[in-house]
């Protein structure tokens, strides 16, 4: 290395190391400054406070209250269409069972197609499906009734508006089984239909118990 290559590389290091010991010095200015600005920036903010503080707290009320009205009717919302869904999905399956339960009945073919395409049933799952769509069978009517009577029930309580609500929407998920099932539905599920209505009839205190 040459004379002025040592005097470049001695150089660079004497600035850097000037820099390193002036840097403390600028840091603490910098912070000092930085300081100074979070303090007067802090009186304002404390002034600030304190006329919000003299402010009526209207509009936060107002907007909680918003929130909270937004919040029922979304939840209202959400029971409805957990019944009408409930309902969809436990008439296809009660339907389904009295086609297999009916295997042999040429009036009830389209049963047989809708709840299987090409259909065949061992004896056992006859039986089993025949004693579920007996009158106390789980997928009879009184059963099936109750039960969806006791989802409104749930996800309404007591109230007779909400009632109100939970009977739409079981008219509503009825009437969408229909739709999946291609048209109306079994014999049974109409007279579970009729047994929830008047179900929520006594509920609402429509009719006497």
């Amino acid at each position: 290395m040459g004379v002025n290559g040592v005097t470049e590389v001695t150089n660079n290091i004497a600035t850097t190391y000037a820099s390193t010991i002036n840097a403390p010095a600028e840091s603490k200015k910098k912070d000092d400054e930085e300081v100074k600005v979070k303090a007067e920036a802090a009186a304002v903010y404390e002034k600030s406070n304190e006329k919000e503080a003299e402010k009526p707290v209207i509009s936060n009320k107002e907007t909680d209250r918003t929130k909270i009205i937004q919040q029922l009717k979304a939840d209202d919302a959400l029971r409805q269409q957990q019944l009408l869904d409930i309902v969809h999905k436990m008439m296809g399956k009660q339907a389904k069972t009295y086609g297999i339960a009916n295997t042999d009945n040429d009036q009830d073919s389209i049963w047989k197609f809708l709840a299987k395409g090409d259909f065949t049933v061992d004896a056992a799952t006859k039986a089993q499906a025949q004693e579920d769509i007996s009158e106390n069978g789980y997928w009879g009517v009184k059963q099936t009734s109750e039960r969806i009577l006791d989802f409104a029930k749930a996800l309404a309580g007591d109230d007779p508006e909400k009632l109100e609500k939970m009977r739409s929407a079981f008219e509503k998920g009825y009437k969408q089984a229909e739709k999946t099932w291609g048209g109306e539905l079994p014999d049974i599920s109409k007279q579970t239909f009729d047994a929830v209505m008047k179900g929520f009839d006594e509920l609402t205190g429509k009719v006497e118990t």
